[in-house]
């Protein structure tokens, strides 16, 4: 595998979801857009893509983050981003960094609010091409990257009112 190889691990979430009309609510895809999207952007990087689950996030659970953990564990690439439900992406992140010691990868977590198809406007690009982007100068390490901010597993925190992370350390 290429040095500059970029992994995509996909879990699902609203950035990987469509509107269901009848349920009034944002359905987890059978299967991942991401695939077909990334190669739109014209990387310079090769790709490659893991389906690991395809679930809302708040229907993630342990087994379902190991699976995680051992496809970032296989992965030959130092750069592995994961795509991810936005509820229990600092989880995910808390979990990883925990079991994650001594590791020479740049892993970062990402999500949406607005999934990725069928809405306009929606983050779900914006917040792709910035952890693509943030995964070619942060050392080593797990982050949530969303909102244009990068954060720390330890730190992140989903604000509902507000529709985005934040910090825990600033007000």
């Amino acid at each position: 595998m290429k040095k500059d190889t970029i992994h995509f691990i996909l879990t699902g979430g609203t950035i990987d979801s469509y509107y269901d009309i009848v349920k009034e609510t944002a359905i987890t895809n059978e299967h991942s857009y991401i695939p077909k999207f990334i190669p739109m952007l014209k990387l310079y990087e090769s790709t490659i893509f893991t389906e690991v689950c395809m679930k809302d996030s708040r229907d993630i659970k342990s087994a379902d983050r190991k699976k995680i953990l051992n496809a970032v564990k296989k992965s030959k690439s130092k750069r592995i981003i994961i795509a991810h439900g936005s509820y229990t992406i600092s989880d995910t992140a808390r979990f990883l960094n925990k079991e994650l010691k001594n590791h020479d990868k740049t892993i970062i977590l990402v999500c949406s609010m607005v999934p990725l198809m069928g809405f306009s406007p929606t983050d779900a690009g914006f917040n792709l091409g910035y952890a693509v982007a943030k995964s070619q100068d942060l050392k080593a390490g797990i982050y949530v990257c969303m909102n244009g901010r990068v954060f720390a597993p330890e730190e992140v925190i989903k604000v509902l009112s507000e529709g985005r992370f934040e910090s825990i350390y600033t007000k």
